[in-house]
């Protein structure tokens, strides 16, 4: 069997890489695509994965995005007349999506973000099978357009495809320059150029204000910021100078998570892998939380607060009983996952099945 999968992001990355291995296995060819996106590239390359780039990020602006989506499509219609794939298989993927529908191939549509209403109109009516986390209600799919019988779900968050076995590097310490002595607090900005934000952040990173009143108040914290964007790296600069350290490249992110002490994000994917990871997470989500995030919320392995000021107290707070709120996050993580199925598995299956039914 031959099948095309998409990579959009650092997340379909992770995922996606262990598919793919899975497929492979089972003696299949995988070709493997993505698109001029830094954090998506930097990471395909970090994971020594081979994908061909076809078209880019289109940025913050809506034209913008419409026409580096409009010609990546007929970029990728002419890859596909040239791979001849037997099924494609995506993250909800506009261009795989389109490309896939116009050329009669079935496509596997992966998708637990139903806030992102653009993406979800564009590619789940048009999906063969969504698969989807089980905390994600099915009518929150069906409204899209797509009936409830061509939708399986699996009982397990994304970051568990590649957090089941994993293993940290504590290399990551050194390449940092990191001290395991002291607490290491890793910031994720939000996804401010996402369609679904771009109305709520007003290109305004929480995070800032944050940072600065804990620094304020301990001078022997390190802290990482991980950036989604070449600008955010240069505001960051420009704020700080030197102060903390921001981080340029894609680089191990599970393992930094893991020697983290404390983690504060945006509320995605790196949200949940330190939560599920055992680290105290906060979130600083600017919008209404989503259904993942109000799940994580729910398992009390994240805690949601928008206000800077009470953000850094509650993080100063968790700090000076870290040993209890780290043992309890522990706790709660490994209760939850141990419920959990492999979403690699399920995606896989459901693969398969497809080209041979």
């Amino acid at each position: 069997m031959r099948i095309i999968i998409d990579i959009l992001t650092p997340k379909q990355c992770m995922l996606f890489s262990k598919l793919s291995e899975r497929l492979k296995q089972a003696g299949h060819e995988v070709f493997l695509v993505s698109r001029k996106y830094e954090e998506a590239v930097n990471l395909i390359r970090l994971k020594g994965l081979k994908a061909k780039i076809i078209g880019r990020h289109g940025g913050k602006e809506l034209a913008n995005k419409l026409k580096a989506s409009a010609q990546r499509i007929l970029e990728l219609t002419s890859y596909f007349r040239e791979v001849d794939p037997d099924v494609a298989v995506s993250f909800s993927s506009p261009e795989m999506a389109r490309v896939a529908f116009g050329l009669g191939i079935p496509h596997i549509c992966v998708n637990d973000s139903p806030h992102a209403e653009a993406v979800a109109r564009l590619t789940i009516p048009l999906a063969t099978k969504l698969l989807s986390p089980k905390a994600i209600p099915k009518r929150l799919w069906t409204r899209f357009g797509i009936s409830s019988d061509r939708i399986r779900q699996y009982n397990a968050l994304d970051p568990w495809a590649w957090l089941k076995d994993f293993k940290p590097d504590e290399k990551i310490i050194s390449k940092l320059g990191l001290d395991l002595s002291k607490h290491i607090l890793t910031f994720r900005p939000e996804e401010e150029f996402a369609a679904y934000l771009l109305s709520k952040t007003q290109g305004r990173m929480g995070i800032v204000s944050v940072i600065r009143k804990i620094l304020d108040e301990k001078d022997d914290v390190q802290i990482i910021v991980i950036p989604r964007y070449e600008s955010q790296i240069k505001y960051l600069q420009e704020v700080f100078n030197g102060e903390i350290r921001i981080l340029e490249s894609s680089i191990d992110g599970p393992s930094l998570l893991y020697y983290t002490t404390i983690f504060i994000g945006g509320g995605g994917t790196m949200t949940a892998e330190a939560s599920l990871l055992g680290v105290p997470t906060f979130s600083c989500y600017p919008a209404e939380p989503f259904i993942i995030l109000k799940y994580l919320m729910k398992k009390k392995l994240v805690k949601l607060e928008r206000n800077p000021e009470k953000l850094a107290k509650k993080a100063l707070a968790t700090l000076d009983r870290i040993e209890y709120e780290r043992m309890k996050q522990d706790e709660r993580a490994k209760r939850l996952v141990k419920t959990f199925e492999d979403p690699v598995e399920v995606i896989a299956e459901e693969v398969e099945k497809t080209v041979t039914s």
